[in-house]
């Protein structure tokens, strides 16, 4: 066990690593212009402070150009006017619009951040690292029986006896009541899988209402702050639930920040208390200022003691006059009384913190979260963890490690933990993926998808599923007629390049990644047509596993554009995935990333069109099912 958690430890810090020298190295050899071209900078912005909200400090930095940037809500960025490395200023981005950006800081902004051309750098954040570190070198004992199961080292107990559940949501279809009724009679662990569609949040609220029901304490998290919102806006809808939302404000949705500890902290009764202490300290400072602040060239080597014994007996000493000795005893004294109401406000804040965290049925978080001291002495009997197929093994035992019992939910056949640091590739295997492998019957899939039409489910069912899932009567035969006047009957289809000259892949000059010009055409020409059909823009999405082929067509339509990893979890009407390898060598590079086809043949419910060069793709043996899959069905158009 030792030996295994400081491999946990070597391993996040080399991704910790990576992600810092990408950061560093990006900044010292990019200029900004290209930093930006990127979407990882946003140059020559100019800042205005606009006031306090839930106690952070929110400026906004705006210029008369178009901002398109990658730099989203909830990320950290590193302001600076020069050298960005020599900056230490930090904030968190709360909301974007065309031309400006609003960022939340902790402490007080510098007048220099509030100028012309000021320069912001999507940062890396390494706060969420330190809080795995720490985790792993305290881990409490339920998070060492966690690693336990997963390593062989411990047998999961049976579940408890049946037990009758009044279900609230009496919707939920036979699979996603097996799912709760097992994790709540599970004694040790249970794992949820949640394929596409298939309702995975909705059984989560049902099993979390329950949890409570049991008169149970329940800690909810998952890997990204945008599912944690969708459990939370889920969850309100049951009145009788207390909740209280952790982290960062300005991370959570704007449509949940009443449910978060900072909003709850402000409107408590004993903030009134807290006021009036201020009100105090400000008098006090006020006071104070009168006398001589004992700074290294008055006091002369007296101690703070050393001034106030001095004063009391009307001395002075080492050429300081009686008088100004007794001057600096007065600042000294007034400041100690300011220190103490300070010390006051703090044990006030901790008394409305444990107030309102005990007093909350269930507690809410992002992973990395759950690591604040706010809850870390609250017992939990039950930590629900979603995206945790997602999730490091250390970013899922910060959760694990405050109840006695864990509950996963997640998908192992989509996408891994993004890791960038090549020493760190085994932080993909996950504890989820680990745990369904080893204890089958601990799990249960959830088998009903209500996303898709069926001809569009068909090809993952058959390939990443076994065949397990099927589709509710609701989306069986749905098309793009229901919702508008297209004559497209036909769900899926894959356009085939495999004749067209002079189709190859290109990679740009400086980059890794590949593009081409003539799939991006293509997916543009596609995605117009159905908007001049009456297609809403918002209901068509473009997808490339390659980010520099994301860039090209974004260039050149507003039309949303994502890699995969940007469309996980998501879905849109109509879905055009342009696949861009097209060689003489059947090389598909990271398209191998089975996942990821997975992810991405599965965002669309009514219409899916695959771009792509047959000849190159059928080298890998789930492709070449894939083009016969649609030669088979009549659904392949070759141009």
């Amino acid at each position: 066990m030792k030996k295994y958690i400081k491999k946990l430890i070597k391993l996040i810090n080399y991704e910790r690593e990576a992600e810092i020298e990408l950061m560093v190295s990006e900044i010292e050899n990019m200029s900004g212009q290209k930093r930006e071209e990127l979407g990882r900078a946003i140059n020559k912005v100019k800042g205005k402070y606009l006031g306090k909200e839930l106690g952070l400090n929110i400026v906004q930095f705006g210029r008369s150009e178009i901002i398109d940037t990658e730099i989203s809500v909830g990320d950290m960025v590193l302001v600076s006017t020069g050298n960005p490395l020599r900056s230490d200023l930090t904030g968190t981005v709360t909301e974007k619009g065309g031309r400006f950006i609003k960022v939340a800081f902790d402490s007080r902004v510098p007048k220099w951040a509030l100028k012309k051309k000021v320069r912001l750098d999507l940062y890396a954040n390494d706060i969420t690292f330190r809080r795995m570190e720490d985790n792993l070198k305290h881990l409490t004992l339920k998070g060492k029986n966690a690693l336990e199961y997963s390593l062989n080292k411990r047998d999961p107990q049976p579940n408890r006896d049946n037990i009758y559940i009044d279900y609230i949501d009496e919707s939920l279809n036979e699979s996603q009541k097996l799912a709760v009724k097992n994790s709540l009679t599970s004694q040790n662990f249970f794992l949820i899988h949640g394929p596409f569609g298939t309702g995975k949040t909705r059984t989560l609220v049902e099993l979390i209402s329950q949890e409570v029901r049991q008169n149970r304490k329940v800690l909810a998290t998952a890997e990204s702050n945008a599912a944690v919102d969708n459990i939370v806006e889920r969850l309100v809808l049951n009145k009788k639930l207390k909740i209280t939302r952790l982290g960062h404000p300005q991370r959570v949705s704007k449509d949940n920040i009443t449910y978060t500890l900072a909003y709850k902290v402000e409107k408590h009764s004993l903030n009134d208390k807290i006021r009036r202490i201020h009100k105090k300290i400000d008098k006090l400072i006020e006071k104070r200022s009168n006398f001589t602040k004992p700074t290294p060239q008055y006091r002369r080597g007296f101690s703070d003691h050393d001034i106030l014994y001095y004063a009391s007996k009307g001395k002075g000493g080492r050429g300081i006059s009686a008088e100004k000795m007794k001057s600096m005893a007065d600042w000294l004294d007034y400041n100690l009384e300011i220190d103490e109401l300070h010390d006051e406000i703090k044990r006030v804040e901790n008394k409305m913190i444990k107030d309102i965290v005990e007093t909350s049925d269930v507690i809410l978080s992002t992973n990395s979260s759950a690591a604040l001291d706010s809850i870390a002495s609250t017992k939990f009997d039950v930590v629900i963890v979603d995206e945790a197929s997602q999730a490091t093994i250390p970013s899922v035992l910060i959760p694990i490690a405050k109840a006695r019992k864990f509950i996963l939910a997640g998908d192992h056949k989509q996408l891994p933990p993004t890791i960038i640091s090549d020493r760190a590739y085994d932080l993909q295997d996950t504890l989820f993926e680990s745990l369904i492998e080893k204890y089958p019957h601990k799990s249960q899939l959830l088998n009903v998808q209500y996303r898709m039409n069926k001809v569009l489910m068909e090809f993952p069912n058959s390939e990443f599923y076994d065949n397990n899932l099927k589709s509710d009567t609701s989306v069986n035969n749905i098309t793009l007629k229901d919702i508008s006047d297209v004559e497209d009957d036909d769900a899926l289809m894959f356009i085939d390049t495999c004749n067209i000259e002079k189709n190859h892949e290109k990679h740009l000059k400086d980059s890794k990644s590949i593009v081409n010009h003539i799939e991006a055409r293509i997916a543009i020409k596609v995605a117009t047509d159905y908007i001049k059909a009456g297609i809403s823009e918002k209901d068509i999405g473009i997808i490339s596993p390659y980010a520099d082929q994301v860039k090209l067509i974004s260039e050149k339509t507003n039309i949303e554009v994502k890699t995969v990893d940007g469309f996980q979890g998501r879905e849109k009407e109509i879905i055009i995935i342009s696949t861009v390898r097209s060689n003489e060598h059947g090389q598909i590079g990271f398209l191998k990333d089975l996942r990821r086809l997975n992810v991405a043949i599965t965002r669309a419910k009514r219409k899916l069109i695959i771009i792509g060069n047959s000849n190159t793709l059928k080298s890998n043996a789930t492709y070449d099912r894939l083009i016969n899959f649609v030669d088979d069905k009549n659904l392949k158009v070759v141009i």
